[in-house]
């Protein structure tokens, strides 16, 4: 007597969608783990290959504004501080293994590239001790 009471409950709830929506959502999951499997197995040859031991040589077209040298002869590094009138790039930071203000300048124009004469106009030091 129970079951007839219930078959009509079923029917309401539409049984004939829930029954099968179990079975086709581990067929959609099983075809997903194979098509991953195998893309994500497959080589790759790529012709451009990454290369992380270079450097890129990019120059920025900014103006420099001034640059500020830190002397720490303690510990025998120069810290550089460049501020520049670019909106997006206003400092750069470097340090070098440097403590003579010649290397220092030497070193700060060529990462620059520009001349030392206008690395001398512009720098200001600041030695630590």
């Amino acid at each position: 007597m129970a079951l007839p009471r219930f078959l009509p409950l079923l029917h309401r709830a539409a049984w004939e969608l829930w029954i099968p929506l179990p079975l086709v959502a581990a067929l959609f999951w099983t075809t997903g783990n194979f098509i991953a499997a195998h893309t994500l197995s497959r080589p790759y040859n790529s012709v451009h290959k990454l290369q992380a031991d270079k450097q890129l040589n990019r120059r920025l077209p900014v103006t420099i504004l001034s640059i500020n040298a830190e002397i720490d002869r303690s510990v025998g590094v120069t810290t550089i501080f460049v501020n520049t009138s670019d909106s997006t790039l206003k400092k750069l930071e470097y340090e070098f293994p440097v403590t003579q203000t010649s290397q220092a300048e030497a070193a700060i124009a060529q990462e620059l590239a520009m001349p030392v004469e206008n690395v001398r106009k512009l720098i200001s030091y600041r030695i630590k001790n």
